[in-house]
C-alpha cells in the first residue's frame, strides 16, 4: 500500500521540529498524481492541499478509456478490471469513488492529448470534488499530452501552481 508511505512521511515531518506539519501540501504527476488524490482522501486531516498532474482518478474508468493499443499493457501493470476481485480492489482504492473524502483544496492539471492518462480522468475527479462542495482548480492544455512540454504551457502551469499554493497558505508559500 504505497499510500501508507505518505502517512510515514507525514509522521516523519511531524517529528522534525524545524518543519511545520500543519502546512504540508502534495504535488505529483502521473502515478504521483494518483498518490496525491489517494493521500488527500486518506490523510485529509494532515494535509492542506494537493496538485495532481495527469493522474489516474479511477483505475476502472482509466482502463475503459485508455486507447486499445495500451489497454492490455496497463492491465498487466495494474490488474485486469474484468476480474471481479480486481474490480472490487479498484473500487476500494478509487479516489473518484471516495471523492467526498477529499476535504482540502485540489488543483488538477491535464493535457487534452494525453495518450497515457485520458483527460476524462481529470474531468471526472474535478467534477466529483466540486459536487461534494470542495475546492477544485482545473487547468487543461489543449495542445499538451502527458505533462506540459511547451514552454508557454509549462510557465503558465508553474504560475498557476504558485497561485494555488498562495491561496492555501494565505500568501507566498
Amino acid at each position: 500500500d504505497s499510500v501508507k508511505d505518505i502517512g510515514a512521511l507525514l509522521d516523519w515531518i511531524k517529528a522534525q521540529k524545524e518543519l511545520d506539519a500543519k502546512r504540508v501540501a502534495l504535488h505529483g504527476g502521473s502515478y504521483g498524481g494518483y498518490m496525491v488524490l489517494a493521500s488527500l482522501e486518506d490523510y485529509a486531516d494532515r494535509l492542506v492541499g494537493g496538485v495532481d498532474i495527469v493522474g489516474v482518478s479511477d483505475f476502472k474508468t482509466f482502463l475503459a478509456n485508455t486507447k486499445d493499443y495500451r489497454r492490455d499493457l496497463r492491465r498487466v501493470e495494474y490488474g485486469d478490471e474484468r476480474d471481479p476481485k480486481i474490480a472490487a480492489f479498484f473500487d476500494a482504492i478509487s479516489p473518484l469513488k471516495h471523492a467526498d473524502r477529499i476535504q482540502d483544496p485540489l488543483f488538477v492539471v491535464q493535457g487534452a492529448n494525453d495518450p497515457r492518462v485520458p483527460a476524462s480522468e481529470a474531468e471526472q475527479i474535478v467534477a466529483a470534488v466540486r459536487a461534494s462542495g470542495q475546492e477544485a482548480w482545473y487547468m487543461l492544455a489543449l495542445d499538451e499530452g502527458h505533462g506540459f512540454r511547451k514552454k508557454a504551457n509549462s510557465d503558465a502551469m508553474a504560475e498557476a501552481v504558485v497561485l494555488f499554493l498562495e491561496s492555501i497558505y494565505g500568501g507566498t508559500p
